[in-house]
């Protein structure tokens, strides 16, 4: 009963992914193969938008042969041609070709992989190419000589699930661009063939995936090693004699510097992300296949151990490297910021002492002018007080003096004009407050 089904029969509301999550387990499942097969495996980085039209290339090339063609949103798909079947999955950042061929009494890789890939040349590629396998799965009849099929020097061998089966590959690629894989099925059936041969490509599929963060990481060297270098300038120049001026100047670096770091990170993080992802998925497909040496050869896990950590372990490194650097420049930033800032509020204390001094001053002239201003005031209404006596004096009005009378005003009159200039001094004050 689909889900669909379930829940009108129940009457109950399903969670709009329930479908998808149920589903999610089966996504990809492990496809019974007939012993002897012939296998050619192929990976291409694809982008979004690469991926839909992988789809469309895919359905375009079943289309014109009259096959089945995959459902809209597909991301994974099986077809036959003929005696051939071709399996087609999109991931996350890649998408796969595995082409299964019938494989006759021929010996080990025969026909050629040439030969056989011209299959694989009717469908558009949709990004570039990272991984071609050649995997032969042969029966138990017979023990053909590793030596003359692989490398020595870099031959892994092992006896995998649970001895029911044998497999051995050189990781290098052959004249015509494949890796080789051979394997033995001694005992195993349909089943679980199609689940180990599924988990062998996989091995060597994420190996190659988690590797391509070593040129990112040789590239980016130089580069860190380069802003290192500067901020070991940067931050002896910040132990001499401080100026604000420099200490500008010096800020304006480290934030330049933790820019081109900030902007460098957003190209590599994901790939570092990557390819720690992928060597956890080698290290557990490697666990499950449960491989044992075989003939004193190195295991799988033996030999990626000693030739494919070293890289892993230069990748780590450097993301470790990229990391505790953007902490170092955001750490000397801030300490030269606190730096700018106390000499900043170093100067804003020395402008407002100045200020007050200034402020002191200016009080200091104005009591000065204060009062210089009521001595002349005084002075000009006592001269015309003066005026004033003289008129009544002869117009015998005044009994005293004139000049007698002027002296007896000049105190008056100098109170007077002192209380009045404060008073109007006090009022502006007051306003002012």
């Amino acid at each position: 009963m689909t889900d669909v089904a379930l829940n009108a029969s129940s009457g109950l509301s399903p969670h709009p992914f329930r479908a998808k999550i149920l589903g999610e387990v089966h996504a990809r499942p492990f496809h019974p193969v007939t012993t002897p097969l012939r296998v050619l495996h192929f990976a291409f980085l694809t982008e979004e938008h690469q991926a839909a039209s992988a789809h469309d290339a895919l359905l375009e090339f079943c289309h014109s042969r009259g096959v089945e063609t995959p459902r809209e949103g597909a991301n994974h798909f099986r077809v036959l041609f003929g005696g051939a079947a071709l399996r087609w999955e999109r991931h996350a950042e890649f998408t796969t070709y595995t082409w299964e061929f019938p494989a006759a009494d021929y010996g080990p890789f025969e026909p050629p992989s040439t030969t056989l890939a011209t299959a694989m040349f009717g469908i558009a590629q949709p990004g570039p190419h990272l991984v071609s396998i050649d995997l032969h799965l042969m029966d138990s009849a017979g023990a053909p000589a590793l030596e003359d099929y692989f490398e020595p020097s870099s031959l892994v061998a092992a006896s995998v699930d649970r001895g029911g089966a044998i497999v051995a590959m050189d990781f290098k690629a052959d004249p015509g661009g494949f890796v080789r894989i051979l394997m033995r099925n001694l005992s195993l059936p349909a089943p679980r063939a199609g689940a180990l041969l599924q988990r062998v490509l996989e091995i060597e599929t994420y190996r190659m995936l988690a590797l391509l963060g070593l040129p990112e990481a040789q590239r980016l060297t130089p580069k860190i090693n380069g802003i290192e270098a500067r901020l070991r300038d940067v931050t002896t120049q910040m132990t001499g004699a401080p100026s604000l001026e420099s200490d500008h100047r010096l800020l304006a670096m480290l934030t330049g510097l933790l820019a081109e770091l900030e902007a460098e990170s957003a190209q590599w993080s994901f790939r570092f992300g990557a390819t720690t992802a992928y060597e956890k998925l080698v290290q557990e497909r490697l666990r499950v296949i449960d491989e044992k040496a075989h003939d004193m050869w190195p295991s799988m896990a033996a030999f990626l151990s000693r030739r494919m950590q070293p890289a892993i372990r230069t990748i780590q490194m450097l993301d470790a490297r990229q990391t505790e650097l953007a902490r170092r420049l955001v750490r000397a930033a801030n300490l030269l910021r606190t730096r700018v800032d106390v000499e900043i509020e170093q100067q804003n204390r020395n402008l407002l002492q100045s200020m007050n001094e200034r402020t002191r001053m200016q009080l200091r002239l104005q009591q000065t002018v204060e009062g210089l201003s009521v001595a002349a005031i005084s002075y000009y209404v006592v001269s015309l007080l003066g005026y004033a006596f003289e008129g009544l004096s002869d117009a015998n009005i005044l009994r005293i003096e004139p000049t007698l009378a002027t002296a007896l005003s000049v105190p008056v009159v100098f109170v007077g004009v002192a209380l009045i200039v404060r008073g109007v001094r006090r009022r502006f004050e007051r306003d002012d407050h």
